[in-house]
């Protein structure tokens, strides 16, 4: 965008190919690992397990490269930090594609991941220039699910060598490149109306929150981001290990499972998107928080397959809707991206050790111990994700009072009803 912002800007569909396609692009590595673990094998003639470290090595570069990065992201520089990290994606990921050489292709792989690295934090960022979070992330969520089922399902037609998978990372890596002039820019608040707010006797705009409470909010928020990560992805990594031994499930079955997780998160996107901020955010996350806590402990107890299947689905569906709040809470606390940026990467720190994570956990506990301990971890969050998520409210409320504009009713309730259904 070549104006830059003095407030957060509608969702339109160039901003919004920018801003998810970049997102995409840097998360499009943890999506296809499965098939460049494959493509590694190839490359390098290495056993599985050398092949999973490297590719754990790129995800983690990515996430190291996100968390360093985020600060320039909520600032004048989201936009430079997105282009570069987008061409050294491209760079890296081509020459681990097309230089049949193994020093050249483990360094490719690192540089392609600390280049997503830039391109998962400048999307993350941009995510809050937007009015409506929940909206915004629902469908960024939708986005994501649809473009990479759509991949998933193309590469292995392709084919799994280096060329095909590789290659794909540093095609979409340039593809995505061509749209970043239409990333929103970090608004630049207009001191000037917010001051006029402030004297104009609103109760909300003279309550604006200080920036120390935003910040404990925001390192609490990421804090609790990771740890949930870290209990969600465990599951996740361990299922086909979980489902085989425990519940008799088949490779097909373990397919089924997958496929309809896949599709209970297209459907969750969806549904945040129809639902928006009208519940707020704290309900929701504390319910789903709930939920899906419950469901972690139900599957590491469920010994027929069907069930397993059944259990698994509806878990990552929870999963997927409470992803996408978590987003609109992290967006909604700063619009210049401070906390939405480094959400992301955050993230992927969980993503890519909770292979080693969730391995340790069933061999010292077992498999209910191992549910018991991810359902417990859901529920000691539950409290301080949702004192984040109503103060989040309450930034938001201050800051569209201060830019003149109507304080959506949702915001009015969420601490009510919010702390109605923590009792409950």
């Amino acid at each position: 965008m070549t104006a830059t912002p003095t407030s957060r800007v509608p969702l339109r569909l160039p901003s919004a190919v920018a801003t998810f396609g970049v997102g995409i692009a840097g998360y499009l590595g943890v999506n296809l690992s499965p098939y460049m673990i494959a493509a590694l094998q190839t490359a390098l003639g290495v056993d599985v397990l050398t092949a999973s470290w490297i590719v754990t090595a790129t995800l983690l570069a990515t996430a190291i490269t996100g968390l360093g990065v985020a600060r320039l992201c909520a600032g004048p520089r989201r936009l430079a930090v997105a282009r570069l990290g987008l061409i050294v994606a491209t760079i890296g990921f081509g020459i681990a594609a097309f230089v049949p050489v193994p020093a050249a292709v483990v360094a490719g792989l690192i540089a392609g991941g600390i280049g997503a690295g830039g391109a998962v934090a400048s999307s993350g960022a941009a995510l809050a220039a937007f009015i409506n979070p929940e909206r915004v992330a629902g469908w960024n969520g939708l986005a994501n699910r649809a473009v990479i089922t759509v991949i998933l399902a193309v590469v292995p037609i392709i084919g799994l060598a280096p060329a095909s998978v590789f290659g794909v990372l540093a095609g979409f890596s340039a593809a995505m490149l061509l749209t970043t002039a239409w990333l929103p820019a970090a608004p630049i608040l207009d001191a000037a109306s917010h001051a006029a707010a402030a004297t104009s006797g609103s109760a909300r705009a003279s309550a604006t929150p200080a920036a120390p409470r935003v910040t404990i909010a925001g390192v609490s928020l990421l804090a609790c981001f990771a740890l949930w990560a870290v209990s969600e992805d465990s599951l996740w990594a361990m299922a086909g290990v979980m489902g085989a031994e425990q519940a008799a499930l088949t490779p097909e079955g373990l397919g089924i499972a997958l496929s309809g997780a896949t599709a209970g998160g297209i459907f969750g996107a969806i549904l945040i998107t129809v639902v928006g901020d009208r519940f707020g955010r704290a309900l929701p996350l504390a319910l789903l928080l709930g939920a899906g806590g419950i469901l972690k402990i139900v599957e590491s107890t469920v010994t027929d397959p069907t069930t397993f299947v059944v259990v698994f689905i509806a878990w990552n569906t929870i999963y997927a809707i409470a992803f996408l709040y978590f987003v609109s809470t992290a967006a909604a606390l700063d619009a210049d991206g401070r906390w939405s940026g480094p959400l992301l990467a955050v993230y992927l720190v969980g993503s890519a050790l909770t292979p080693v994570i969730g391995a340790a956990l069933v061999e010292a506990l077992g498999f209910l111990g191992f549910g018991i301990v991810l359902g417990v971890a859901s529920f000691a969050l539950i409290t301080p994700v949702v004192l984040v998520a109503r103060f989040s409210r309450e930034v938001q409320a201050a800051e569209q009072a201060a830019d003149g504009a109507p304080v959506p009713a949702a915001a009015g309730t969420d601490t009510g009803a919010a702390a109605e259904g923590v009792r409950a």
